[in-house]
């Protein structure tokens, strides 16, 4: 070959490298963590917490001595906490919580020696408590909990004795709890649950020691149950964990940080529902944890809170997945 020829060959698979290598890199720095205002209360994790509107509402929660009740309000454009009305019940960790239309409850988790199953409903228009008539499954701690706009649903958890896979239905105009019936996954703990549309997404979690695979969809039309692949399919996907987050943003949904058995996590995976599959996002900025909160309004999400270690975090970053990573800002 000719030193010509040579040349242009040399260019032509450096240009190549160069496109793949830089492709490559913006896949994988595709996501961006910005820092928000921290938590003006004591660092925590394990608390129970829900969004309503642009406001994210948390209590609860354990700071490595105390049981928590203690309530505080994220403006998610102002980028201020203001505090709220105490949660009423029993200082706890671990609790549920969910919306109906424009109010909020929470009840549920462990108060350091027993699994609870009271509840309360929270009014933001008035910054006040009201207690509900109490869960009717077992007292539990690490249930998940959704909501709709007409009723708000609870399942799996721990009991004190055995890991749950029960589901229960609560009907604010009757003040009634309902089971229902159809769910075929596996017993949990600390599972995490986003919601898209009619559909909530429910996967992660631990039974027994193992982190769960299963994931499913929860159909809020038909209270019916939908299998979809599990969260190890794909022999790349990392995304079995407990004690993680979950948020949806547009027509996406995520599951973020977390415990993989072994140690707390920082990574963030993301699922299209158009095709049941998962990619994997910049990792959070933050150090790693678990028991965190999340708050989003279907447009925007936060992460906030948690714990590494012995390391309890009032810190607090907003997620922007169509952006590349920057970790100055």
């Amino acid at each position: 070959m000719t030193r010509t020829r040579m040349g242009v060959f040399v260019s032509m698979f450096c240009v190549f490298a160069f496109l793949s290598c830089s492709g490559d890199e913006d896949e994988e720095d595709l996501g961006n963590w910005i820092d928000r205002s921290v938590l003006d209360g004591t660092p925590r994790s394990s608390s129970a917490a829900f969004s309503i509107g642009n406001k994210g509402y948390m209590g609860t929660g354990y700071d490595g001595d105390d049981y928590l009740t203690d309530f505080w309000i994220y403006d998610m454009d102002g980028n201020f906490w203001s505090q709220g009305a105490t949660f009423p019940g029993i200082a706890r960790s671990a609790a549920s919580s969910f919306t109906i239309g424009d109010e909020g409850y929470v009840g549920l988790g462990f108060d350091g020696d027993n699994e609870l199953a009271d509840f309360y409903k929270y009014t933001p228009a008035s910054n006040t408590w009201t207690p509900i008539t109490d869960f009717q499954g077992n007292p539990r701690r690490g249930a998940v909990g959704f909501g709709s706009d007409t009723h708000g649903y609870i399942g799996t958890g721990f009991d004190g004795d055995n890991d749950r896979k029960d589901f229960w239905k609560y009907d604010p105009n009757t003040d009634t709890w309902t089971e229902i019936v159809g769910f075929g996954g596996t017993k949990r703990r600390n599972a995490t649950t986003f919601k898209i549309g009619n559909l909530v997404y429910m996967g992660t979690g631990v039974s027994n020691g193992r982190n769960q695979t299963d994931f499913w969809a929860f159909d809020l039309t038909s209270d019916s149950w939908i299998a979809l692949l599990d969260i190890d399919d794909d022999d790349d996907y990392t995304i079995v964990r407990s004690n993680a987050v979950g948020f949806p943003i547009g027509d996406k949904g995520y599951i973020a940080c977390g415990n993989g058995g072994t140690g707390t996590l920082s990574s963030v995976w993301e699922y299209d529902p158009s095709t049941d599959l998962w990619e994997e996002k910049t990792n959070y900025e933050g150090v790693s944890r678990e028991g965190s909160v999340g708050f989003y309004d279907g447009t925007r999400a936060f992460l906030a809170l948690g714990r590494s270690g012995n390391l309890y975090l009032d810190d607090n970053r907003e997620f922007f997945p169509l952006e590349e990573e920057d970790e100055d800002d």
